[in-house]
């Protein structure tokens, strides 16, 4: 399954349309920010006791994935496309602190 499959598949089990309500977005994002805090938790842990629980890390990050996938959809945002433009950006970035 490709990342824009998935959004698709996604976006089905979300109940996300065309014109999503503010409410849905509200609801996506704050999704979006819940499953990202799951993840700095298990990071603080990996601090706070040196050990680190992979497989729920990898388990949140499947939801950060899942709420960005829904997202990408209910703003008609492929996230292929997504992830090249993040790309371009981030070697922009690198290139230009290179040539300073």
């Amino acid at each position: 399954m490709t990342i824009d499959e998935y959004a698709a598949w996604a976006a089905t089990i979300a109940k996300v349309d065309e014109h999503p309500s503010n409410e849905r977005l509200s609801y996506l994002g704050l999704g979006l920010a819940a499953e990202t805090g799951e993840v700095a938790e298990h990071i603080k842990k990996l601090l706070r006791d040196d050990w680190l629980d992979k497989a729920g890390l990898v388990e949140e990050l499947g939801d950060v994935v899942y709420y960005w996938a829904c997202l990408c959809a209910a703003t008609g945002q492929q996230p292929s496309a997504l992830l090249n433009a993040s790309a371009a950006k981030i070697r922009r970035r690198i290139s230009e602190a290179a040539s300073r």
